[in-house]
């Protein structure tokens, strides 16, 4: 059992590395293109270089942190929506991105793993919404759910690399994502639906 002064020890490292990375992400909306050095992280973040390695790690670690930190807003805000429609799962992904580009871009740019920033959250609410959908019969009994997630975010994260790297803005962003959805439900349409899910592929293209 936690005592007291254990679970306030707990409670104050989990400030302090709160403070971190709202300093690591002050740093670079800053200075966009600025090397993240400790010692400037923990200047700012008013702690100790030892503290930055010792509550989150070397440069890759302080990446992957800001990543969960990601996901963990996104599992939130997924949350409150519900696993009901898979267009919300992925608006709101996008969405979350382009609020803080600056610090997405670097994100993906910068995290060696960051072909994984959408593996918890999006795709595990994609599925759940995958799987609802062909309980009530929208998509086919013989279609794979979790394949269809698969697809779907392997284009989100093609489409959000092209985003980092400025060859497409935010409307295309989304728009892209949402068009690979799109195409997924489609295929896997069960045939009362077929004409519905086709529909917005027959109004809009891929641009």
């Amino acid at each position: 059992m936690q005592t007291a002064e254990g679970g306030l020890r707990e409670q104050h490292k989990a400030q302090r590395r709160a403070r971190i990375l709202d300093a690591t992400r002050e740093l670079l909306r800053d200075s966009p293109e600025s090397v993240l050095g400790t010692e400037r992280i923990a200047e700012r973040a008013e702690v100790a270089p030892a503290t930055v390695y010792n509550l989150i790690g070397p440069r890759e670690k302080i990446w992957e942190a800001l990543a969960a930190g990601f996901m963990d807003e996104l599992e939130r805000r997924l949350a409150l929506l519900g696993a009901g429609d898979p267009r919300e799962v992925v608006r709101s992904t996008v969405r979350l991105f382009v609020e803080d580009p600056v610090v997405s871009r670097r994100l993906v740019r910068e995290w060696a793993k960051s072909g994984l920033v959408l593996d918890r959250s999006p795709l595990t609410q994609l599925r759940r919404a995958m799987a609802e959908a062909q309980t009530q019969g929208i998509l086919r009994a013989d279609i794979r759910t979790d394949a269809l997630a698969a697809a779907v975010g392997t284009s989100c994260v093609g489409a959000l690399h092209q985003w980092v790297a400025a060859l497409i803005d935010d409307d295309r962003f989304l728009a892209r994502a949402l068009f690979a959805l799109d195409v997924v439900l489609a295929a896997a349409a069960a045939d009362p639906h077929r004409d519905r899910l086709l529909a917005p592929l027959r109004t809009r293209g891929t641009s």
